[in-house]
Order: C-alpha cells, then structure tokens, then sequence
C-alpha cells in the first residue's frame, strides 16, 4: 500500500518537534522527509559559509535529534527519507571546503540517517559538466564521492539515492546531473554489484523533470526497481518553485504545467509501492500561519488521489 509523506521542514521545530509531528499525524501524513539540509542550507554553502552544526560527535547528534526521534515515533509518523545537505562539492571552494562536505557531512548525515532507522537518504549529484567539459566527468567525481559513503551505506544498510537535477548557466535552465535515465540505471546496477549490496538507488523528482521537458513516464519505467524516494511537487515550467501539484497550467486550456497523469501511470508501471512524498515546504510559508494545517490536509487529499490513481492503474 503506497504512503503518503511530506517534508519536515516549516512544520516541525528543534524548540518542539513533537508538536510538528502531531501536526503531521492529524493531517493524514503517516511517513515524512526529514529536512536534514536545513541544518546546512545550500545557499549558505554555496556562498563558502560553513556553519559548526556537523563538528558535532555522533553522540551529540544523536542527543540533538533525540526529541525529534521520539515525537515522531510518538506520533506515528515514519522518517521514511532524508535529504542530505548540498551541495556536496563547490568548484570554486576552497579546497577545505569540499575536504569537509566529504569527511565530514557525508558521514555524518549517514549517522543520523541511521539513528532515525531510515532506509534512504538522498544525494545530488556534482554540477561539474560545465567545469570538466563532460557529463561522463561529472559523473566520475561524483562516483569518487559515492565510493566514500558506499561501504558506510552497506554496513548500515541504507539507500544513496541521486537525484534528477537541473542546472542554472548563465541566467539558462539547463539538464544537470541524473538527467538520462538509461544511464543512471546502468550506473546504479554497476555501482550495487561492486558493493553487493544495494547501496545506491534514483529519486524521482516531478518539478526538476517539468522545468526541462523530462517525459515522467518514460524516465519512471526506465528505472523501474531502482526507484525508492519520490520529490512531488510543481512548478510553471520556468523556475523550481516548489508549489502543490496541479497550481500551474500549460495555457487556457487549464492543461496541468506538469504531466501528472503520465508521472502516475510510470508509478503504476512499475509497481511503485513506496511513499508519494511531497517536497512541498515553501507552500507552508506562503500561506498565512493560520492556514498550515488546512494546507497539509489538501496535500494529503491530493495524496489519496495520486494512490487511487495509481492502484487503478495497476
């Protein structure tokens, strides 16, 4: 039976996690996406600004985190993915930089993916074609990083997944890392077989896949079994804006921007029996405080719709 899951981020809060988790569990969720690259935001990082949050010893992330375990287990909500920070190398970083996104931040997101019993945890993959002159480059330093986290991976048995991305080039919305799904099946199959393990995996993501013409269907079907995390959510075409499905249309015509009945008939395909999580955080800042928990609720609702869909599918 498929779940329903959303991010963490703008609901639950380090001062009172509990009450974000019950806020979670009466709107319907029963699994959630824990937000762990707010703890080291991107733009933070791509500005070279690291914060101390990750020098703590495991220990101390574990004390850290310990109140947001228990509420969501109080709750019933299960931390069925996370997102780790990124991104994970900066080319124009100090070289220290990158040294402590990898020894660092990698391995310690992996620890408390651990601590939270969660199966997956996702990853970008390096914006380097543009620098390395190659896809097949940027794919190799980002194979490098992997290696790093891969026997990590296996002893705790959790999932790497990488992500469809898109990149930004001079002010133009471009194809970035994971973008080809033929490849990133054959990448996934060959870098499992090296650890025998299962130690790699693909997250599906509906707005990046919108912004660069990416047919949801085709590129769920292609991955098949290797798909283990999805990130739902819309956009109009033009920028990631991270907004509810069904928000923009094509034209007139009320045409939805995002090929939502083509992205369920891929998850029906193959079988998908996972979370539908909706990566759906900026929404919650948008609306007006008051209005959060009847706006988890229609996410839910939504939710329902995609599993009815997809169940009928089948």
């Amino acid at each position: 039976m498929l779940e329903i899951g959303v991010q963490t981020k703008n609901v639950v809060k380090d001062k009172d996690p509990a009450a974000g988790f019950e806020m979670l569990k009466e709107a319907g969720f029963t699994c959630c996406d824990f937000s762990l690259n707010a703890y080291l935001q991107n733009m933070d990082i791509y500005s070279f600004e690291i914060n101390n949050f990750f020098d703590r010893t495991p220990a101390q992330l574990e004390a850290f985190f310990a109140q947001h375990k228990k509420g969501a287990q109080d709750a019933g909500v299960r931390i069925s993915q996370m997102h780790m920070p990124y991104p994970m190398y900066v080319p124009q970083a100090r070289p220290e930089i990158n040294t402590y996104l990898m020894k660092q931040v990698g391995p310690k997101s992996m620890e408390i993916c651990r601590f939270f019993d969660c199966s997956y945890i996702v990853m970008h993959g390096f914006k380097l074609a543009h620098y390395l002159g190659s896809e097949e480059a940027e794919w190799q330093e980002t194979e490098r990083f992997l290696d790093t986290l891969a026997p990590m991976a296996k002893e705790l048995k959790i999932t790497i997944c990488i992500e469809n991305i898109y990149n930004n080039i001079a002010g133009h919305i471009v194809e970035g890392p994971c973008c080809d799904a033929h490849k990133a099946a054959q990448r996934i199959d060959r870098f499992n077989e090296r650890y025998g393990a299962e130690v790699l995996g693909f997250c599906f993501d509906t707005g990046h896949a919108n912004l660069l013409g990416i047919d949801p269907e085709e590129f769920i079907v292609t991955l098949g079994y290797r798909l283990k995390v999805l990130h739902i959510h819309d956009n109009d075409g033009i920028a990631d804006l991270h907004q509810i499905p069904f928000t923009f249309t094509a034209g007139r015509e009320n045409t939805p921007s995002t090929d939502w009945e083509g992205f369920l008939r891929g998850l029906a395909k193959i079988r998908f029996d996972k979370v539908l999580s909706f990566e759906t955080a900026p929404v919650l800042s948008a609306f007006p405080v008051q209005m959060k928990q009847s706006v988890l609720h229609f996410i839910v609702d939504i939710g329902k719709y995609f599993v009815e869909q997809v169940h009928q599918a089948v």
